[in-house]
């Protein structure tokens, strides 16, 4: 009877302790332990390497990088200069020619035969001289080397006067064309003299490689590179921050690290060429020199990730046997600590755990039995520490209830089933307990204790719904779910059967400040309340038989509550120890705010469904229940 109180109170939605949970389990330990020592060993030796061997790689990439810049600049001013060398031969050798037209035209074809990438040599005169077999062969009009030079006017003064310049002409051609701009004297006038040639020659000796050279001008335009795009765009690179420290500094050539706009790291090389001020970058990406590198680290992290795995394969395969036996027996403890104490525990081990399983096992038994004998509830937050030791004061509702003529029924069990009476009437009163019960776990009541067939409870003591008011309304909540569940047991009952008789009871509610704690001696306590409210709530109770009630409230609860509930209010009783007469409330049922209001609404029809016959107040004995209360006339 006490283990079904137990379990509909923990129905009822009551609030238990977090469970404890394991911080550092010992698989996890264990794991830990070896992952770190893999870990701190692997990750001295990758470490070691990549210091050592970075050291060495960055000594390397820095010298094959200025190494291929230097080869590129050689290759480059050497080809630029081999370009103006023989485009000065050819104007020297037409101006030796004169005025003979079939000698200039022999010599042009000569020369454009043997500089097959000169695509025309022109003064800024108006002379052109156009190997028309280039343009041809690109699909190109002679007629865009006038654009391209009107264009470039700001080019051809500076060369006038002195300047040596290179000029990307690519965009204008859409070819790989650059123009090479030099001071030359025609005719006793300074004039220009303009050499288109292809630049393929220099793109294939700088490479596709690692490694990326490219050639600019003394503005910063990008003359040749690897990716053509740019060339033909007529990127500028003068922005560039490695550019910028070029243009800045009076070295000839250097070699660093720097950093691009784009946050990307690269080893730089630049070395100034004599043709037209000229340079020529060489580029490798810091993450390409060290991609071994890398590679060599992700094998080790891929090693160590294998070792870890298998480690921890092994050990959760050891750390099992151990692991999980705790861990059954730590959910076991959390539920004993939840009130839960029938528990199933299995151990085949043989070792510490087992026998201690085995332990645990009897333990959990011997604490099920032992809540079948008092309030678990209580007991299991008094064991959290939940409850203090000592009184503490309580706005509080109590509640009484008492089975009708429980005298009589046990003695017809006892007429119908002689030696098994005792069986049955045990039977019969712990169906009806445990629904009691039931109703009083529903709205967060405790169950104090049983007395025969009366049962004890209280509201906002052990649990509060949060204001006296709320809680004396749970209470009358449970009182009427109460009948309810009893109308509902007696449907099913047979009239006059001795071994299932229907039961009518009758429930005394009152609120007002109590003693509430665990009472008792060292050796058995109980939580309970005491204090006049407890009294007042027990008399009360026992003046629904001779009122013809089944639920009676006194003025203290009807003050908190009365606008929810509909009362018919009693005539008021005079009780022992008490100077004025008492004012009681007949409980007929909540107030609907909305909606239609079900029945019943009087007390009248409440008697009619309970079958109580209506008392004739003028007869009743006011000596009854010891005189501890007496009849006075509605004021």
């Amino acid at each position: 009877m006490a283990d079904n109180k137990g379990r509909a109170v923990k129905a009822a939605g009551t609030k238990t302790a977090p469970a404890a949970r394991v911080k550092y389990p010992i698989g996890f330990k264990l794991v830990t332990i070896i992952t770190t020592l893999l870990l701190l060993s692997l990750g001295a030796i990758s470490f070691l390497v990549s210091v050592m061997v970075s050291s060495d790689v960055r000594v390397t990439a820095e010298e094959n990088n200025f190494t291929a810049n230097q080869r590129s600049a050689s290759e480059a001013e050497r080809s630029l200069s081999t370009v103006r060398s023989s485009a000065l031969v050819l104007l020297d050798t037409l101006n030796a020619a004169g005025s003979s037209a079939a000698l200039s035209r022999q010599a042009a074809a000569f020369f454009f035969e043997r500089n097959q990438d000169i695509a025309a040599i022109v003064i800024s005169n108006g002379r052109e001289i156009i190997n028309n077999r280039f343009f041809l062969s690109n699909e190109l009009e002679t007629s865009l080397t006038g654009t391209f030079l009107e264009l470039e006017q700001d080019a051809l003064d500076r060369c006038r006067r002195g300047e040596e310049i290179l000029v990307n002409a690519a965009p204008m051609f859409h070819v790989p064309l650059l123009a090479l701009l030099y001071p030359w004297d025609e005719g006793g006038g300074s004039e220009a003299a303009i050499i288109l040639f292809s630049s393929d020659f220099l793109n294939d000796s700088f490479g596709n490689g690692t490694n990326v050279s490219f050639m600019i001008n003394d503005a910063g335009d990008i003359l040749t590179h690897p990716d053509y795009e740019l060339v033909r765009a007529g990127v500028n690179a003068s922005h560039q921050p490695f550019v910028e420290m070029l243009r800045e500094s009076r070295d000839q050539n250097l070699q660093t690290l720097y950093t691009d706009r784009d946050g990307k790291q690269y080893f730089g090389a630049f070395q100034k060429i004599s043709v037209a001020n000229a340079a020529v970058i060489t580029n490798v990406e810091y993450d390409v020199v060290f991609e071994g590198i890398a590679a060599t680290t992700r094998r080790n992290i891929y090693l160590t990730a294998v070792v870890l795995f298998a480690s921890i394969i092994l050990i959760w395969f050891f750390s099992k046997s151990i692991s999980v036996p705790l861990k059954n027996l730590t959910a076991a403890a959390e539920k004993i600590e939840a009130g839960e104490f029938e528990l199933d525990l299995k151990s085949g081990a043989r070792d510490e755990i087992g026998v201690l399983t085995s332990s645990f096992r009897r333990m959990s038994n011997a604490l099920g039995v032992f809540g079948r004998f008092t309030n678990r509830e209580i007991a299991v937050r008094a064991m959290r520490g939940e409850i203090r030791t000592g009184g503490t004061l309580k706005n509080a509702t109590i509640f009484f209830s008492d089975i009708r003529e429980f005298t009589s029924i046990s003695e017809n069990f006892t007429r119908a089933f002689g030696k098994n009476a005792s069986n049955k009437i045990v039977a019969w009163l712990n169906e009806y307990l445990t629904r009691m019960v039931e109703c009083v776990g529903k709205t967060n009541g405790v169950v104090d204790k049983f007395v025969g067939d009366a049962v004890m409870a209280h509201w906002g003591t052990a649990y509060t719904s949060g204001s006296p008011e709320h809680d004396a309304l749970n209470c009358v909540r449970t009182a009427l779910m109460m009948r309810v569940a009893l109308l509902e047991m007696n449907r099913t009952r047979k009239a006059n059967d001795p071994g299932n008789p229907h039961i009518r009871i009758g429930c005394g509610i009152n609120s007002g400040e109590v003693t509430a704690g665990q009472i008792g001696s060292n050796e058995r306590m109980e939580y309970t309340v005491i204090g006049d409210p407890v009294n007042l709530a027990s008399r009360t109770e026992s003046l629904n038989k001779p009122l013809g009630t089944d639920i009676l409230i006194t003025e203290n609860t009807w003050r908190l509550i009365g606008k929810y509930i509909i009362t018919e209010e009693m005539p008021p009783v005079q009780v022992k120890g008490k100077e004025k007469p008492i004012r009681l409330f007949a409980v007929i049922n909540l107030k609907i705010t909305r909606g239609k209001q079900p029945r019943p609404w009087t007390l009248a029809e409440v008697r009619n469904m309970l079958g109580i016959t209506p008392p004739d107040l003028t007869k009743v004995d006011i000596n009854a229940e010891e005189k501890k209360y007496k009849l006075g006339s509605k004021e």
